[in-house]
């Protein structure tokens, strides 16, 4: 079904619904295309059509709805629906529903809850937003070492239906504590009477539920897994994460990143979106950063007024300030970008030897275009300006050392950031920018007072 199809025949469903004709549609048409094409509608038109859905299928395509849309349809729907939605959504994502709803909803739906489900639900809903186990998903297929291959096929068709994934199986012991994993392709391959104890893979990769999610992701992206396993303090598996949550998060991680970089984090999480922070926000925001920034900017700004005498000596020199200075932050926020990029790939970590590692590879790099913008600049400016000599050596000096020391200071930053417990992304780039123009006038008049010495002498004289 094509994307026209798709949205007549939804457009056809929401003015006349039609339970035959709607679960139909769901069955051929992809869950995400179907409720993006239902974006369009009112969350009260898009309850009536969900009301004539199975409970099961219910709960499957509203997963597939944002956030935000999620919130709109909760109030639209009656509480019955609401326990039903509760009772089949992936375990992950009822926690993280349940964490958005208000406070005074909670207890009213968690009495219309089995207990199992009741105990679930604030299990996971109680870790921290950002770490692994609010990511937690424990619908997972859990069998024990003495089990045969045999049995183990058997317990897993009467698992099916409510796991996240099947294609891994986890061994645990009596009290819930990792042994290993087996792969389904092993049970299929393997003799029904071997026992799992013979094929299961006894260290198996796992992460821990107050770990940033951050490393789950770059774990399962490292070993190339469907799922990861979760281990809670009491060293007991608590549930897995998937590889199309972490995924999501990945995502979303990305977007935090860039806003962050570019100036547009916040200081308690939530980070700003131009569709739907309200505007106020969206100002007070940007407005700590750039008040921030305009602090620097001042710094900058009072010492090179301190330097009249030298410009009014030599006036061409005010022509180069803004180049020099914005070659230093240009070249930091590369440095910066590359290596935060790794960090988050999970290729940098924070020892010393991949501080090391890092600044043996950007110094022959920071150093090279150091002196080849050095040289252009020089050969730009004689030819531009026609100045003599002596300006240009303060000029192309500036700039080696400007350019050099912003990569390399660049690159250095973001494990300063990860040092002290900050994320790295929040050096953003009018950060380092802002550093690197107050160092870049510090260097730009250090060479201007000392090779230009005997003509400001002359001039005074």
């Amino acid at each position: 079904m094509n994307r026209e199809e798709l949205v007549f025949y939804t457009r056809t469903l929401l003015l006349q619904p039609d339970r035959d004709d709607f679960a139909a549609l769901v069955r051929r048409a992809h869950p995400s295309d179907l409720t993006d094409v239902l974006r369009q509608a009112t969350p009260g038109k898009v309850a009536a059509l969900l009301l004539l859905l199975e409970p099961r299928v219910r709960a499957a395509l509203f997963a597939h709805f944002d956030a935000e849309r999620q919130d709109q349809l909760i109030c639209a729907l009656p509480r019955k629906a609401v326990s039903e939605l509760f009772e089949h959504l992936p375990a992950d994502d009822r926690a993280d529903l349940f964490n958005r709803l208000d406070t005074a909803t909670r207890p009213e739906l968690l009495a219309s809850l089995q207990r199992a489900e009741r105990e679930d639900i604030l299990r996971l809903s109680a870790y921290q937003e950002g770490t692994v186990g609010a990511a937690t998903t424990s619908d997972f297929v859990a069998v024990s070492a003495d089990m045969s291959v045999a049995d183990a096929l058997a317990h897993l068709r009467t698992q099916d239906a409510d796991s996240e994934t099947i294609y891994v199986l986890y061994v645990l012991d009596e009290q819930q504590r990792l042994r290993g994993t087996v792969s389904l392709r092993s049970l299929v391959v393997a003799e029904p009477q071997v026992p799992l104890s013979a094929l299961m893979q006894t260290e198996p990769v796992f992460v821990r539920a107050g770990w940033p999610v951050a490393q789950a992701v770059a774990l399962i992206r490292r070993y190339d897994l469907l799922a990861v396993p979760v281990i809670n303090g009491g060293e007991r598996m608590i549930g897995i994460v998937t590889v199309d949550d972490a995924m999501d998060l990945d995502k979303e991680h990305d977007a935090n990143q860039l806003a962050r970089f570019g100036g547009a984090a916040t200081t308690g999480g939530n980070d700003l979106d131009v569709t739907r922070t309200p505007l106020r926000r969206l100002f007070t925001v940007r407005l700590f950063w750039l008040a921030m920034l305009t602090v620097f900017g001042i710094i900058t700004s009072t010492f090179v007024a301190a330097q009249e005498e030298l410009l009014s000596s030599v006036i061409v020199l005010a022509a180069f300030i803004a180049p020099i200075v914005d070659m230093g932050g240009n070249t930091g926020s590369q440095s910066a970008t590359l290596v935060i990029r790794s960090m988050a790939l999970g290729e940098l970590g924070m020892g010393w030897r991949h501080v090391w590692f890092v600044v043996r590879r950007e110094l022959p790099v920071a150093a090279g275009l150091g002196v080849t913008i050095a040289v252009l600049e020089a050969v730009l400016a004689f030819f531009s300006k026609g100045v003599g000599g002596d300006v240009l050596m303060v000029v192309g000096l500036s700039m080696l050392v400007c350019t050099a020391l912003g990569g390399v200071i660049g690159a250095l930053l973001p494990f300063a950031a990860r040092r002290i417990g900050a994320d790295p992304a929040t050096l953003s780039s009018p950060l380092i920018t802002s550093i690197m123009d107050l160092l870049g006038v510090f260097i730009y008049f250090g060479f201007a007072w000392l090779l230009l010495a005997d003509q400001l002498r002359g001039v005074a004289s």
